[in-house]
């Protein structure tokens, strides 16, 4: 957490801040674990101060700040991180202010509750290799019926732990990857190699109808109550959880069985046994 959706309401969030010009770079001290940061600050100051943020993107699960000096500032929340323009949640987990000229006055804030999260910077070209080594598949809003199926049908993972894979489709994680395959009603554990065309139209269908329902109702606000929007609003789409967290409850979808919970990849599963028979 925060997946596509969660990182998609942040980037949406921060749309002011385009064509808004970086006045200095602040890093509050800290006794909890740095974020990962490269290059370090100085370098961070030298190259951003004075320039002019033109887009706020997404890259997976990632937001990306492309400048009018042609540099990128990817910032990825990992686990536990925000990216607002509000008040953070507290003072103690800031770990880096983006402050920009003009008015309204207006901060960037990096938040980290566990200091997981990494902040870097790369010139076009740099990040243009970055991109071609592969670490970042297609998105997942964007990806196609016959991409999905080139890049995992050969595999014989199973299906929930190639979801997580970000070199083959971005912007999936555990929450998500549970609640799409409940409603493509796909096991779990089913091999990736194994599912038919349809299971793949299902899927395929799933993964867009969760991900920009999720995204309408602006992310999930679990109970750490961690995730905020840029703008300091809680999500809503915990509201719709389908299975995820849900162990024991009765699905809502057939209104018979109980959603079990099993572990794969050393992560939580959350699944309904009679929505989703394992073939």
């Amino acid at each position: 957490m925060p997946e596509l959706p969660e990182v998609e309401t942040m980037r949406r969030g921060l749309q002011p801040i385009v064509g808004r010009r970086i006045e200095r770079i602040e890093k509050p001290r800290s006794r909890y674990k740095p974020l990962v940061m490269r290059p370090g600050l100085a370098t961070l100051r030298r190259r951003l101060v004075g320039q002019r943020i033109v887009e706020v993107g997404r890259l997976g699960k990632r937001l990306v700040f492309r400048t009018d000096g042609d540099d990128r500032l990817v910032v990825h929340p990992r686990m536990a991180g925000i990216v607002l323009l509000d008040r953070p949640p507290d003072e103690r987990h800031v770990r880096l202010r983006i402050w920009l000229a003009g008015r309204p006055a207006h901060a960037v804030i990096v938040w980290d509750r566990r200091g997981l999260g990494t902040v870097e910077l790369f010139t076009d070209e740099q990040f243009a290799r970055w991109r071609s080594e592969g670490s970042v598949g297609p998105d997942a809003l964007e990806i196609t019926l016959a991409q999905l199926r080139q890049r995992l049908q050969s595999s014989r993972r199973e299906v929930k732990v190639a979801l997580l894979d970000q070199r083959a489709v971005a912007g999936i994680g555990n929450l998500y990857a549970s609640e799409i395959l409940h409603v493509a009603r796909i096991h779990p554990r089913q091999r990736c190699d194994r599912l038919d065309a349809d299971q793949w139209r299902r899927l395929h269908r799933a993964m867009r109808r969760v991900l920009r329902e999720a995204i309408r109702l602006e992310g999930s606000t679990l109970a750490d109550g961690t995730y905020r929007s840029a703008l300091n609003r809680e999500g809503a789409y915990q509201s719709r959880h389908r299975v995820y967290q849900k162990a024991g409850q009765v699905c809502p979808s057939c209104r018979q069985a109980r959603i079990e919970r099993m572990v794969q990849g050393q992560r939580s599963t959350f699944f309904c046994p009679r929505c989703q028979p394992l073939r």
